[in-house]
């Protein structure tokens, strides 16, 4: 008789093997990629650098030590790796080097501040960085025990822009662009300034020039979206500036023969519902840039949720010969592969990689005949697939995790489409409990997310496998606001948060009461960020669910301008005007605020929220709170110390487990009766 499999548990969190990463060498032999693991007494997040050969064969762990090593490249020879580590000060990453055919790494730079992304020049004799360094008053602080001791006595506060959830309070300092010389290790800084940031160097293929994104405008956080391309001799120089439409850009990368630019991007200001396109322009600035895929209503490098692993957003990649360039979209709860013809009237679209689930960092060898992607899906976290592009032969070279994923009884997914509100088109996700019986009643628990212009999808969730255990049946959909749907869709709420989206999930929990596994009764909904917002909305609007659990949430959109990271800024999604410009802003802000409704709220609700915040500050939650215990409505506030917003992605690991408890505690208590 085969043994049973276990539940998964939220401490499976300590036991899992995260991949990040996947950088092949331009020779197509080998693959570089990181693994992070826990330590479970200090709470510590370790992260080492492992090799696997393309063709297939055992992983090998590369650099080995209780310290953080990041972001491997392989030398354009391949002979060395350079990568980030913590090594010498868990504080401060510094670059290294170490030899390919083995010997210890050696420190590359010696700075004080926080590297950016870096890359090789294609002659390998330079790499160039993004890096900040430390304020003046900071290093000061530092090199006195007594001033160290005291701390800080004050914080002089200049711009806009001051803080980042997950960084905290902004430096004086700006992002600039360095170069390093491989052999000497000599670091020189290209680019200063006072207001300006340079962010996402790229090498020409001639190694003679860096492409970057700046907004030189006069104040760049009034006007975030004023983002050009320029250029920069590797010796230091002029700036060249290269006109581009006014928009979010990111990922730009030369063309082989250096004529082309490509990047990532949308043209508009505040209209984060656009859909991402790939652009091109030339690099001498001769022509327009053109977007090669505006014909195409899909989102370039989109986001599909997950709570294990980091994708970091993609830039493009030219084929060797120019005439395509390869890129991710989020399309359908999937992040795809696809590329584009460059030089047609008609660009055209074709797929590389349409399996079901999430492609993530991807890259192909010098003859482009071999690529290497990580992939993701609703049952794995993450391996590293090689494709023959010339034979479309597929095999997977890593299999971290799936012996403990195989003892587990995960339970049953099945995906769905179901008519929104307005008979429209919806998808969505029923993940069933494990030893699941279709003739029993189960309590049930919607999940919302946030964003809201991400997706839900085929990416493994374990949040949700871990309430499935507890005997729920988790569902989750992607109501209209969201992304992978198409601009419309994507646009729906702008300017018109609580409406249509939530008709949507009405809809969807309609569809799930119809479900005859479903109790009516016991029916639980929880989401965080855009999801918190949600929660409080639906407990304002609907007795229906007999419990909420609403997490680092939004719930006046009044206070929330001005106090979150993102600042004012958040007006571009209320009519692009500040509350206080008239009655109309402030009916306006009101009217989308989940406090205005909760004078109706009868639900039982847990209020979760971090402490260190600053996407949406406590005092959102501790609105929420409040107001439900003036109400008399059963309300309990839990908060998390020293974390940001991210908590249940990457906070620390026993305090993402409490999380999960207190969740199921709270449905428990309500929805197991």
């Amino acid at each position: 008789m085969p043994r049973k499999k276990r539940i998964i548990s939220a401490e499976d969190l300590y036991n899992f093997e995260i991949i990040n990463g996947c950088e092949l060498s331009r020779d197509g032999k080998q693959i570089a990629f990181t693994v992070q693991r826990v330590e479970k007494k200090s709470e510590k997040k370790y992260t080492n650098i492992w090799i696997v050969p393309a063709k297939g064969g055992r992983p090998k762990q590369f650099t080995y030590g209780d310290w953080v090593d990041s972001s491997p490249k392989w030398s354009p020879d391949g002979s060395q790796i350079a990568f980030l580590s913590t090594r010498k000060d868990e504080k401060q990453a510094q670059l290294y080097l170490i030899p390919f055919d083995g010997g210890e790494a050696r420190p590359l730079t010696d700075l004080k501040g926080e590297f950016g992304g870096f890359a090789w020049s294609p002659d390998g004799s330079t790499l160039v960085c993004e890096f900040t360094k430390k304020d003046q008053e900071e290093l000061e602080r530092e090199a006195d025990e007594q001033k160290k001791k005291l701390g800080i006595v004050a914080r002089h506060i200049t711009r806009v822009f001051y803080k980042l959830d997950g960084t905290g309070f902004l430096p004086k300092e700006r992002k600039h662009l360095w170069v390093i010389d491989v052999k000497t290790g000599k670091a020189t800084q290209l680019t200063d300034s006072e207001i300006f940031d340079e962010w996402e160097p790229h090498w020409s293929p001639d190694s003679k020039e860096i492409v970057f994104f700046s907004n030189r405008n006069k104040d760049p956080d009034l006007d975030p979206e004023v983002i050009d391309l320029y250029l920069i001799p590797v010796q230091g120089g002029e700036l060249r500036k290269i006109d581009v439409p006014v928009g979010e850009k990111f990922g730009a990368s030369f063309s082989p023969d250096g004529q082309w630019i490509a990047y990532i991007g949308y043209e508009g200001r505040g209209e984060s519902w656009r859909q991402k396109g790939v652009w091109i322009v030339p690099a001498d600035g001769s022509a327009p840039a053109r977007n090669l895929t505006a014909k195409y209503d899909f989102n370039v490098a989109g986001w599909t949720i997950n709570d294990l692993n980091q994708i970091p957003p993609t830039p493009v990649t030219w084929a060797h010969d120019g005439s395509h360039i390869f890129f991710l979209i989020a399309q359908h709860g999937n992040t795809l592969l696809k590329a584009v013809t460059v030089n047609a009237d008609e660009p055209a679209v074709t797929d590389l990689v349409d399996d079901e689930g999430v492609v993530g960092q991807y890259g192909l060898d010098a003859e482009q005949t071999s690529l290497a992607f990580f992939h993701a899906d609703m049952t794995n976290f993450g391996q590293i697939w090689v494709k023959n592009l010339k034979t479309g032969s597929l095999h997977k070279v890593t299999h971290f995790n799936e012996t403990l994923l195989r003892n587990i009884d995960l339970g049953t997914v099945e995906e769905v489409w179901f008519k929104g509100a307005a008979g429209n088109d919806l998808q969505g996700w029923i993940l069933k409990p494990p030893e699941f019986d279709a003739s029993q009643k189960y309590p049930s628990i919607l999940e919302i997310h946030g964003g809201p212009v991400v997706q839900y999808g085929n990416m493994f969730m374990h949040e949700f496998y871990y309430l499935a255990a507890q005997g729920y049946v988790v569902y989750f959909c992607n109501p209209r606001g969201g992304d992978g749907y198409g601009e419309a869709h994507a646009k729906a709420i702008d300017n018109n948060w609580g409406t249509v989206d939530y008709e949507d999930l009405m809809a969807w929990a309609d569809y799930m009461i119809q479900q005859p596994y479903i109790d009516p009764n016991r029916m639980g909904v929880t989401g965080g960020s855009y999801g918190g917002f949600m929660t409080n909305w639906i407990i304002g609007h609907t007795d229906r669910f007999k419990a909420a659990v609403t997490q680092r949430s939004v719930s006046n959109q009044i206070s929330m301008w001005g106090s979150s990271d993102f600042n004012w800024y958040f007006q571009m999604e209320f009519d692009k005007k500040p509350p206080w410009e008239d009655d109309n802003s402030l009916q306006n802000y009101w009217r989308q605020s989940p406090v205005k409704y909760l004078r109706h709220a009868k639900t039982p609700t847990l209020v979760l929220h971090n402490e260190n915040d600053l996407r949406c500050d406590m005092e959102q939650g501790e609105q929420v709170y409040v107001a439900l215990k003036v109400l008399g409505v059963e309300t309990e506030f839990v908060r998390f110390p020293d974390e940001p917003h991210g908590l249940s992605r990457t906070g620390r690991t026993d305090r993402r487990i409490a999380r999960l408890n207190h969740i199921v505690r709270w449905f428990d208590k309500y929805l197991k009766i």
